[in-house]
């Protein structure tokens, strides 16, 4: 387990990387869209935008409870 400054630090980091994310998205979103609408393959580009989205946001997220101190039941659900 790690030491809460590090939890804090990579919470930190991936929230930074998400708000770049989102900063390029909307910054890009014209080039973005005419290099997916040329067709052939070029439909993996916003596929593979929203997997780093989804990747990148989910690790910050699960870092962000984390620092809180905030966890998941881990038997089941059962009480």
């Amino acid at each position: 387990m790690s030491s809460p400054r590090t939890e804090v630090w990579k919470a930190a980091a991936f929230g930074v990387t998400s708000f770049l994310l989102y900063f390029i998205l909307f910054e890009f979103e014209g080039e973005i869209l005419d290099v997916s609408i040329r067709g052939r393959w070029l439909f993996i580009v916003p596929v593979g935008i929203a997997l780093a989205f989804s990747f990148v946001h989910g690790a910050f997220t699960a870092n962000f409870w984390r620092v809180l101190g905030i966890r998941g039941i881990k038997n089941g659900g059962d009480r």
